[in-house]
Parts: C-alpha cells; sequence; structure tokens
C-alpha cells in the first residue's frame, strides 16, 4: 500500500502504528523527522510527518524533563540483575523468546531485548557486533528503559501505551538513540491482565517494516499462551477456575476436574462467584428467573443437584455461596479494564457472557461487559484491537466500532461494509420489521 499525500506535500502512514510503509525512502523520511525533532526539542512545536502516536510521546517524554542528549541509567548490576530474572514471570518464557526470535536476531544483526513492566532491560541478546554498538548507549541489561527515563523508544513506549508499537530513526528522542529501529510488544499475565513487561526486536532500518511490528506481537502473543499453559490448574485447596465468555455452558476446573455446566447451573455458578459474601434463595430467584411464579422449590431443587455436581463442600447453604475462591475469564477482562490494559482485557475476552442466558442479572452483567470493553476499544483507536472486534460475531454489525475503524484504517473492504451496515441501519422498517 502506498502512502497517501498529505496536503502539506509529505506522505502520510494509513496506519499509524507502523513508522515506515514499504515503497517509502527511509532515507528522506529520516531527514524530515530529524528536522522535525529539531524543531519540537527547540520550540515545542510537533510538525509533519511526525505520527500522532509519537508526537504524543514525545510531549510526555519532555514533560518528565527527558532531555535529547541524555542516556539510559543501570539500575540492576551483577548479583541484583541476576536474582531479579530469575525470580521474574518472563524467565519462564525465554526459551521460547529465544525460539523464535533468536535465530531472527543473529541473522539480522538485530537484538532481542525483553524488560519488565517499569520498562528495566531484562535480557538483550542477539548478534554479537550490534551488541556491542548497543552498550554505547546503554542498551543493557539492567538499563531503565521506561520512555519517562529515555523517552520515546519502543520497549518503553509499549509498556506506556500497553500496545504494540514500533520507532523509527529519529521518531527517538534521545538522539544518541537515533540511528536504530525498533519494535515492541506488551506481554500479560493471562490470567489476570497483569502487565508484565515488553519483548522488543532492535536493529537498523531494515526494521521499519509492517513485519516487525506483526512478528513481535504475534511472539508477544506466544508467551502470553505459554504462561497460560505453565500457570498451575486451580484445585479445591487454590481455586475453582471458570470460563463463561462465549460460551453457554460453563467449564469449571474444581479438583483436576472439567466439569461441563448445564446452562441453569452454568448462570448460578457465575453469580455465585460475583457473590463471594453469599445470596440468599430469594435474591437467587430474583437474580434467575423473569418468571415471578417460579417457587423456592424450583431452585433448592437446582442447587441439590449443582452441589452432588461439584462434591462436597464446595456449595453451602444460608446463605448460598461457593466456599472456596473462584478466577472467571469475566474477572480478568475486568481487571483489564479497571487498570486500563485495554489490549489484555480484548484479549481475554472470547465472547458474550452466556450468550443464551435470560437470566437478568447475567443479562446486564454480559451487557456492562461488553458495552464496557466496547466503549475502551473505541477510545484506544487500536486498528488491530477494532478489526478483532468488528469481524468477530458479536461485533459484526456494531456501526461505531466500524466507523471508528474506517476512520484509522480506511481500506476498501473496511469502508464496503460500513457503507453496507450505514444503509442497513437507516433504512425504514418494513411492515414485518413493524
Amino acid at each position: 500500500m502506498s502512502p497517501a499525500a498529505s496536503p502539506s506535500g509529505e506522505a502520510e502512514l494509513s496506519d499509524p502504528w507502523v513508522a515506515l510503509e514499504p515503497g517509502s525512502d527511509p532515507l528522506e523520511r529520516v531527514r524530515v523527522l530529524r528536522r522535525a525533532h529539531e524543531t519540537f526539542t527547540e520550540a515545542g512545536t510537533v510538525t509533519r510527518p511526525v505520527r500522532s502516536v509519537v508526537a504524543d510521546s514525545w510531549r510526555r517524554s519532555a514533560r518528565a524533563g527527558v532531555g535529547p542528549d541524555g542516556t539510559a541509567r543501570v539500575e540492576l548490576m551483577d548479583g541484583d540483575l541476576g536474582s531479579y530474572r530469575a525470580e521474574h514471570p518472563l524467565a519462564r518464557v525465554m526459551p521460547l523468546f529465544r525460539e523464535l526470535m533468536g535465530t531472527f536476531a543473529s541473522d539480522g544483526e538485530h537484538l532481542l531485548a525483553v524488560c519488565d513492566a517499569q520498562g528495566r532491560l531484562l535480557w538483550v541478546e542477539g548478534h554479537a557486533g550490534t551488541r556491542q554498538k548497543a552498550d554505547g548507549m546503554n542498551f543493557v541489561p539492567g538499563a531503565h528503559w521506561a520512555e519517562s527515563a529515555v523517552g520515546t523508544n519502543a520497549p518503553g513506549t509499549a509498556i506506556a501505551l500497553d500496545r504494540p508499537v514500533q520507532v523509527f530513526a529519529a521518531e527517538h528522542f534521545i538522539r544518541r538513540v537515533q540511528p536504530w529501529t525498533c519494535a515492541a510488544a506488551p506481554v500479560h499475565d493471562p490470567r489476570t491482565g497483569r502487565l508484565l513487561g515488553a519483548v522488543d526486536i532492535t536493529g537498523g532500518n531494515g526494521l521499519a517494516h509492517p513485519h516487525s511490528l506483526g512478528f513481535v506481537q504475534a511472539v508477544a502473543r506466544a508467551a502470553e499462551s505459554q504462561l497460560l499453559l505453565l500457570a498451575p490448574a486451580p484445585t479445591t485447596t487454590d481455586a475453582l477456575g471458570l470460563t463463561a465468555l462465549g460460551r453457554d455452558e460453563a467449564l469449571l476446573m474444581a479438583g483436576g476436574r472439567k466439569l461441563r455446566l448445564s446452562r441453569r447451573h452454568s448462570e448460578i455458578v457465575v453469580l455465585l462467584s460475583r457473590h463471594p459474601e453469599g445470596l440468599t434463595g430469594d435474591e437467587l430467584l430474583c437474580a434467575l428467573y423473569e418468571d415471578e411464579s417460579v417457587t423456592p422449590v424450583t431452585l433448592r431443587a437446582e442447587l441439590a443437584r449443582l452441589r452432588r455436581l461439584l462434591g462436597a463442600g464446595l456449595l453451602g447453604s444460608r446463605p448460598y455461596r461457593l466456599t472456596v475462591p473462584v478466577e472467571c475469564d469475566v474477572g480478568v477482562v475486568e481487571r483489564g479494564l479497571s487498570a486500563g490494559a485495554v489490549t489484555a482485557a480484548a484479549r481475554a475476552y472470547a465472547g458474550p457472557l452466556l450468550p443464551g442466558s435470560q437470566a437478568p442479572e447475567v443479562v446486564r452483567l454480559r451487557r456492562r461487559l461488553a458495552d464496557g470493553l466496547r466503549a475502551a476499544l473505541v477510545a484506544r483507536r487500536d486498528p488491530d484491537l477494532l478489526a478483532d472486534w468488528a469481524h468477530a460475531p458479536w461485533g459484526e454489525d456494531d456501526l461505531d466500532v466500524w466507523r471508528t475503524l474506517a476512520a484509522i484504517r480506511p481500506t476498501a473492504p473496511v469502508r464496503a461494509r460500513l457503507k453496507e451496515l450505514e444503509a442497513e441501519q437507516s433504512a425504514p422498517l418494513g411492515w414485518a420489521g413493524r
């Protein structure tokens, strides 16, 4: 795809997260970016063709007091670094990072780097000559590369934004880093959504390609999948594991057993997981049944069957409650949204909560969760996350999401689908619709 011409004559990027599109002249873009960087550092004004993600990062860097001639500070050394790395969650996926990226880094004269959630580099590996050059800017294990410490850079900015980002040449805030290009993606705890750090590929201008951004994003997702596999399964003495998103019949992990719950039992377990303090029979009746004629006897029969299914000691009464903690995929999404980790929340969202349920409380929770995530995606304006939502069964008719996606990624298929949706949703209802 060729860059479009802007009114100023400069090239605009169709994907704001990609630093340099195929067909662009990297040397010319370096020249204009250097002029823009000098203008910003001297006058505080951002000029074309600086991407909005970079312009916002430059402003944050300046507010943090970062100077364009600064350098990274090494905070962890020797034994402290070794012990910290050994205990860090990302140590468990370093073999995976090396398997997926090691040869690519060595053969391409690049570096593989992994940082923690504070932007401290934990591992820097790859081509020996490139590592030696990177030593000159303190791109070394133990150095602090947060955006607030050294300004715009891929691992630091990926941590700050909690999304994959590519930084090219003079887009870096510190001058001594401007000969480099890097792409990084955040990595999250797949169970809690907590940000663990970021994985980065750093090298020359050859990395200024959409493929490098997609590559690190795929590696980050693979690492999160691996962490999920490595995590111990919940037990009755630890927690119940509940999967209820995108399923009419929830899955419950209990004591090493995987139980497929009926629709009604799924609703009950979801509601009890939301209320660890317990619910009375009357509260459960109101939450589960639209029909007020349903009797407490019916509910007690369902609870008796559920108690037999779960086994002794897991379902208490007076009030009804689960006697051990529950780790539910709904909670993972909610925690991600609460922490601003929109990417992690979106990845954990496998679909609407118990989509076939008509239980009043489940319907409210389902709508609140979907609306909250949808609003966060529209506000974040990440084209990849928006595209994932728009092409999912629950988002294919979401007009607001398609409009937002078309504004930032106006490809022909996206524009065509938006036009189709606008026509469908503005058309008057026929007699059958009325």
